[in-house]
């Protein structure tokens, strides 16, 4: 029943926060708080709990399931279930989600409550997509977070918002409309083969498919996921979404939305499809690479500092599809790893763009400079996050690709040198970041105020983070072993039969990998 109370939680305290908004302005703002730390306490404890069935690396992957008839006449069911990467996924949600209730708390003037209803239906919507197991409701929640989104920018975004909504709504929702498609010719195939209408992720991973008719279902998925991740060519909506949005609105497209484009991927595209995407791996990696290099590039070319933060997450979510069709752990390990550091990292950095702005009215990086002396906490942790953005040691971004490299370079060792070259790049892009900032002479004319309580303790959490993880990842990693399954994995394959790979939660579930090892 936790999957089903966290999404109604979220729900429920953001229809609260709207209703409530007319009795006191800050009352949303208390309501929104207060329902994501039980939210977060819930999903933390429910973590410690199953912390010895993680441990023990149990065959069954799935720590909670849930399933009810809904539609029963379409085969339509609430049917959810949570594995490590998706216990993994809702807590940096929930971290995320309160993070940018505290960052929002003073410069929001307007529409208080409706603000706080929309950013918890976003945040219901992103956790139903991560447990959601029945296709139709899958898409649903995938709907559910776009209007919200869409209405976050077009409201409470910069000068330029209502283009840069209008064009955000228009990318996902086109890519998404092609899933849809998917899924229902997905839908139909299986009935065909079976005579059950169902939904069912565990039944649909059973339907027989023709390679042709596969590749084209799983470009279906795959265009709308690599849209929200995004992957060069298809990018173009993120840097407008991101330098228009509200700073919450940033830290939750960059830190949750995209990961929800990698998520699919793990997910849905390689599990369902195994045959079609090992026949498109070499192009899903080049695409993978192209992003990783285009991305920092265009970063470096930026005067906008928010714009610039917007295009370093096109180049790091390159790793994230050059690791996910390496089909290989060590990448697996890596790709999680930087769904949840880049969340992190990426989030803290708009956070200091939003802190900017806030005091100078600009995100123009020739109009800053000097700022380290007037600024020193914000110049400490600019400096701390900008480092974990190129990669440093130490930090978590630096697990994340070092990983990634090495389980790409074991499938294709010319796509990870190429890779690779993205770290360079990002030193560039990192460096002339803190050299127009914090370094340089002093460029205003009156004092530039400090972070204060709230914004050193929201930056202080995420520095901690951003460290922990990348000084002892085993935790993250540990528990993303309940997707990959790390006790049935060997160089050489598997032992376990293909006719157990596709049980249901409450039986016995093959991991990802094995799906994958089962297409070769």
């Amino acid at each position: 029943m936790i999957l089903i109370w966290l999404i109604l939680l979220t729900m429920s305290g953001g229809i609260l926060a709207w209703m409530l908004s007319g009795i006191n302005r800050n009352l949303p703002r208390w309501i929104s708080l207060i329902f994501l730390l039980i939210d977060f306490v819930l999903i933390v404890s429910f973590w410690i709990d199953k912390a010895e069935a993680i441990d023990m690396q149990l065959q069954n992957n799935w720590l909670a399931s849930y399933s009810m008839p809904w539609i029963e006449r379409f085969g339509i069911s609430f049917t959810f279930a949570m594995d490590g990467l998706s216990l993994l996924m809702i807590i940096l949600t929930l971290l995320l989600g309160f993070i940018s209730v505290l960052i929002s708390w003073s410069s929001l003037k307007e529409s208080v409550g409706f603000f706080h209803f929309n950013l918890m239906m976003i945040l219901a919507g992103i956790i139903g997509v991560f447990v959601a197991m029945d296709l139709f409701l899958f898409y649903f929640f995938w709907e559910v977070m776009l209007i919200p989104m869409y209405l976050i920018i077009g409201i409470w975004g910069h000068e330029k918002r209502v283009y840069a909504a209008w064009k955000f709504f228009l990318f996902t929702q086109a890519s998404g409309l092609l899933m849809l498609l998917a899924i229902l010719a997905l839908y139909f195939m299986h009935a065909q083969q079976t005579n059950e209408y169902t939904f069912d992720y565990f039944a649909l991973m059973q339907t027989t498919l023709p390679v042709s008719i596969s590749m084209w279902l799983m470009l279906g998925f795959l265009i709308a996921f690599i849209v929200k991740l995004p992957v060069v060519p298809f990018h173009n909506w993120l840097p407008d979404a991101h330098t228009e949005a509200p700073t919450a609105g940033s830290v939750i497209l960059a830190g949750l939305l995209l990961k929800t484009g990698a998520y699919g991927i793990l997910r849905f595209v390689i599990p369902l499809f195994p045959g079609a995407a090992e026949v498109f791996a070499p192009f899903a990696m080049l695409l993978g690479v192209i992003s990783i290099l285009y991305g920092a590039k265009l970063a470096f070319a930026q005067t906008d500092l928010k714009r610039l933060v917007a295009y370093t997450s096109v180049s790091h979510m390159g790793f994230v599809i050059l690791g996910a069709f390496s089909f290989n752990l060590l990448a697996y390990q890596g790709v999680v790893m930087q769904m949840i550091t880049h969340g992190i990292s990426t989030g803290a950095l708009f956070i200091m763009a939003g802190q900017i702005q806030d005091r100078l009215h600009t995100r123009q990086l020739d109009q800053m400079g000097g700022f380290w002396t007037a600024a020193p906490k914000m110049g400490g942790f600019g400096l701390l996050f900008v480092m974990a953005s190129l990669g440093l040691p130490g930090l978590g971004n630096f697990v994340a690709e070092f990983l990634i490299l090495l389980g790409a370079f074991q499938q294709s060792q010319i796509y990870a040198i190429l890779a690779s070259l993205g770290l360079v790049a990002s030193s560039v892009y990192a460096i002339r970041v803190m050299l127009k900032i914090f370094y340089g002479p002093f460029q205003l004319n009156h004092a530039l105020p400090d972070l204060n309580i709230r914004e050193t303790v929201v930056m202080l959490a995420l520095a901690i983070l951003i460290i922990w993880l990348g000084v002892y990842p085993k935790n993250v990693i540990h528990t993303a072993g309940s997707f990959v399954n790390l006790e049935n994995w060997d160089r050489q394959g598997l032992s376990r039969p293909a006719d157990q790979m596709s049980a249901k939660p409450e039986k016995v579930n093959g991991s990802f990998v094995e799906i994958i090892k089962a297409a070769k």
